[in-house]
């Protein structure tokens, strides 16, 4: 039995801020942020978060915080809104197993932004950052999984990632932090609607928990308090977004010997994480047995819960559709050898290659990996070929999990690949390198100037 969930995080993130930080940590930190800028420079170019800029753009205000959207710099607020709505709409964001969660778009952006709008250094950033994924993916471990119901846990747990982050880059000792919380909680929101249908909803989730979650720490900061049982209250986060009153014992059960973001997902596929792991089964069998798109007369997929219910998709018509689409981004697997940002671009939403694929491919849910989420994200699937060749395989984890991780060398690869198009070769080198060993905050960088057009 816990006392009261909601003190006990608040000490834990207020520990952060002058605890010894372990190489390792600091380390893991560093890659989640390498990852959020992969996924945030992509985005900076698309809607909605350049339509947003542009309707935002006279509320600037004077600031030093920057807005990657625009690469101008502006108040904490606003470069959070706009920074994590951009890093989620690439899909290429990080995940939290455990939680079904994006923890790096609502929990980084608003971290960076506090810090540059304070003048504040690399350590404490990456201090704000692991005491942001540690309250918030352990309140999305209380809530899970029956909160994935409706919720959009991105949405409403990252509003605690923001909240925490904002308010250990302010300083902030244990006392406000909980308040910042507390009221983190009657703020967050966000529902699975808005991706059910065609909508540009999703990334503002994340925009929305960014903004909610700062203005909670900054309130906290200046003396505004918030119910401090607001999460496991008769009528708080956990009892009005999940089944009960929240699992509290188990997430806070390893407080001392677990830390969050050393075991973050980085995904290697531009789409939904449930479909990740059908398409590693696929791809390791085309490995295996060497066919191509033409030689594929059906494939099978069973899945876990959200596999069938968000990603079986079978009709597409725009990009978002397309991300979580099991039938999209095997097609685009086959065809071009990858599901990478320019699977969606709008010829190959068109490709009739692609297409012709879509209809071969059927998806179910599969009681025993239905049993196993949301701490294993598995699949099985049949692949039949033209030959009367039936192949299958039982794909136990995903690439980029935990248990199979992206290499620094691999991760490295893929902000190359994402970034070097949007600021070009030479400047994206120097982010790396720079987000990889240096003790100076990331600035502005250099938008090619296509994409700078685009945000303007």
């Amino acid at each position: 039995m816990v006392d009261n969930p909601l003190l006990i995080l608040a000490e834990h993130a207020a520990s952060w801020r002058d605890r010894p930080l372990p190489a390792e940590v600091a380390h893991h930190a560093r890659r989640a942020l390498i990852d959020w800028f992969a996924a945030l420079l992509p985005g900076c170019s698309k809607p909605p978060a350049t339509l947003l800029a542009a309707a935002m753009a006279a509320e600037r205000g004077p600031g030093r915080a920057i807005c990657y959207v625009d690469g101008m710099a502006g108040p904490l607020r606003h470069a959070a809104l706009l920074n994590a709505t951009a890093s989620h709409t690439v899909e290429f964001d990080d995940i939290f197993r455990d939680a079904g969660y994006h923890p790096g778009c609502p929990t980084i952006a608003p971290a960076l932004a506090t810090v540059q709008a304070h003048g504040g250094s690399m350590d404490q950033l990456l201090r704000a950052i692991v005491a942001g994924y540690e309250v918030s993916c352990r309140i999305g471990m209380a809530v899970q999984p029956s909160h994935y119901k409706n919720w959009h846990t991105t949405g409403t747990v990252g509003t605690f990632g923001a909240a925490v982050a904002t308010a250990v880059a302010l300083g902030c000792d244990a006392g406000r932090i909980g308040h910042a919380i507390a009221t983190a909680a009657t703020f967050a929101g966000g529902l699975q609607q808005a991706f059910l249908s065609d909508s540009m909803s999703k990334p503002l989730h994340p925009g929305h928990a960014a903004d909610a979650g700062s203005l909670a720490a900054i309130a906290a900061a200046a003396g505004v308090t918030g119910a401090l049982d607001a999460l496991h209250g008769p009528k708080g986060f956990a009892a009005a977004t999940s089944e009960d009153t929240g699992k509290w014992a188990k997430a806070l059960a390893d407080l001392d010997s677990r830390i969050c973001i050393t075991e973050m997902t980085f995904k290697n596929h531009g789409c939904c994480g449930h479909i990740f792991a059908a398409l590693d089964a696929v791809r390791d069998l085309q490995m295996e047995h060497g066919f191509g798109a033409d030689d594929v007369a059906t494939i099978h997929v069973g899945g876990y819960g959200p596999t069938k219910s968000i990603c079986d998709r079978p009709v597409i018509s725009t990009e978002q559709e397309a991300r979580f689409s099991v039938q999209f981004t095997m097609g685009a697997l086959l065809v071009l050898g990858g599901v990478r940002i320019a699977a969606f671009a709008p010829e190959n939403l068109a490709n009739p290659a692609i297409r012709a694929i879509m209809p071969k491919v059927t998806v179910a849910l599969d009681p025993e990996l239905a049993d196993a989420y949301p701490g294993q994200r598995a699949a099985k699937v049949w692949v039949t070929l033209n030959d009367g060749r039936a192949l299958y395989r039982y794909q136990p984890t995903r690439k980029g999990d935990p248990d199979a991780p992206l290499s620094d060398a691999e991760l490295s690869d893929k902000f190359r690949e994402l970034v070097a198009p949007v600021i070009g070769e030479r400047a994206a080198a120097a982010l790396l390198d720079s987000l990889w060993t240096g003790d100076a905050l990331p600035g502005a960088v250099p938008l090619l100037a296509p994409l700078r057009q685009a945000a303007e």
